[in-house]
């Protein structure tokens, strides 16, 4: 089976049919994604979180990165790739963006490239990338990593300057050239309206209703610790069936019934003959 394409998730888009994209970090979790039909993979910076045990997606590098999206990449055969940039790899220049890009498209082999922002300097930075040759999807409403400059970890759109601000940042990442949108914590009002302007799909996470879903793989499954936002959804409880097993793990380990004779390999006579005979010498 070929792997989806960008025309194929603009017919979904004008069919009405949902898109499903998940966000990953590593093989395991990009192959548990794939066997379950996912129809996008993110491999998000939200990982310098999650798999890295960094405060923010500020601190992750684009190495540390290309680390995470090679390993997705092996484990996935049809999904649509789309990787993170990292911040800082892309601020300085468009020629910086477009030397980013490249690494991701070439050394991890990504379908597209996410960037965060739609403003003049950030839009300058899509239509570069795009002109390289590199498909682009936009992201608007809670950008992580300007999370700071938006007063923190908080929904965008929910005052007149906002809602009109992520409008126009919206149509200028479709006219850059980006394919596609991810639209992060605003009204779902505003996302019904954004939808019936563009053309472009629409990936909602915590926005209500758009073409399409994204949540990160280990909220989801349960793994996450703590505090998680109100948009996600835990649709398993991974994280305390993993406690679980270690626990129990470690119960027959300090029990001493673990390893038991069917966890072992047998020896021949004359291969612990010899073992004795090389230590006595």
């Amino acid at each position: 089976m070929s792997r989806i394409s960008i025309p194929q998730l603009a017919e979904k888009r004008l069919a009405g049919e949902p898109i499903v994209m998940v966000t990953a970090y590593d093989f395991p979790g990009a192959r548990a994604a794939e066997r379950a039909g996912v129809d996008m993979v993110l491999v998000g910076d939200s990982g310098a979180q999650v798999v890295l045990g960094h405060d923010s997606t500020v601190a992750v590098t684009t190495d540390e990165m290309l680390v995470l999206a090679k390993a997705v990449r092996r484990g996935t055969d049809t999904a649509f790739l789309v990787c993170d940039v990292p911040f800082g790899s892309t601020e300085e220049s468009d020629a910086q963006a477009v030397a980013t890009a490249v690494r991701f498209t070439k050394e991890a082999g990504a379908d597209a490239i996410k960037l965060e922002g739609g403003n003049p300097t950030r839009l300058s930075r899509i239509r570069a990338i795009v002109d390289a040759g590199m498909p682009v999807v936009g992201h608007i409403g809670l950008t992580p990593q300007t999370a700071v400059a938006l007063g923190g970890l908080r929904a965008q759109g929910r005052t007149a300057a906002s809602a009109a601000r992520l409008v126009r940042e919206a149509r200028g990442i479709e006219e850059a050239g980006a394919f596609c949108l991810v639209i992060e914590a605003v009204p779902a009002e505003l996302t019904a309206l954004l939808r019936e302007a563009l053309s472009i799909p629409i990936i909602g996470i915590g926005a209500g209703a758009a073409d399409g879903q994204v949540l990160v793989l280990h909220d989801l499954i349960g793994v996450t610790e703590g505090h998680t936002a109100k948009f996600v959804k835990r649709f398993g409880e991974v994280g305390d069936a993993t406690v679980a097993a270690i626990t129990a793990y470690a119960a027959d380990v300090r029990a001493g019934s673990f390893p038991g004779p069917e966890h072992q390999y047998a020896a021949a006579e004359d291969a612990v003959a010899a073992a004795r005979e090389a230590l006595a010498q």
